[in-house]
């Protein structure tokens, strides 16, 4: 083989960080309280899954929370879900959030966290410590009700 016949892996794929919207900032949703988020997510929410299967998702916010969009992170079984902390930020990163809400579906009803929902929710605050980006809830919703870890002080 000659020595330039595959130098294909010194290239560098390039890499181009944009972010489209199709929403004009006076149009997107503002979030006000963990009751404005969670209506927000129960609306956007597939009705057929959420007494289904779990879901972790998040809502990506602005300087003056106002909704950038939100982000599917993982769907999983009965029980749980994969939450990669990696895909959700590289999405925070991607839409320039400064704010997150994230949250999941308990299939069950139950809103009480868990306590590997308290886990994630510190290893997603710690992460967006090093990023200056701040998670400001995390909430477990059901079809009716929601459990708000901002208002009960767990965050």
């Amino acid at each position: 083989m000659k020595a330039n016949e595959n130098s294909s892996w010194k290239t560098v794929s390039e890499i181009d960080l944009v972010y489209r919207t199709k929403v004009k900032s006076s149009e997107r949703p503002l979030i006000t309280s963990s009751k404005s988020a969670y209506g927000i997510l129960v609306e956007c929410w597939d009705p057929d899954k959420i007494e289904f299967i779990e879901q972790f998702k998040v809502l990506l916010l602005s300087q003056s929370n106002k909704v950038l969009g939100m982000y599917q992170v993982s769907s999983g079984g009965i029980a749980g879900t994969v939450v990669d902390i990696r895909l959700l930020f590289a999405a925070a990163l991607k839409a320039n959030a400064v704010g997150l809400i994230i949250a999941h579906n308990h299939p069950s009803g139950k809103t009480a966290p868990s306590e590997a929902d308290k886990g994630i929710t510190r290893k997603i605050k710690a992460a967006g410590e090093l990023l200056d980006i701040k998670l400001l809830d995390h909430l477990v919703v059901t079809a009716e009700n929601y459990y708000s870890f901002s208002d009960e002080g767990a965050l």
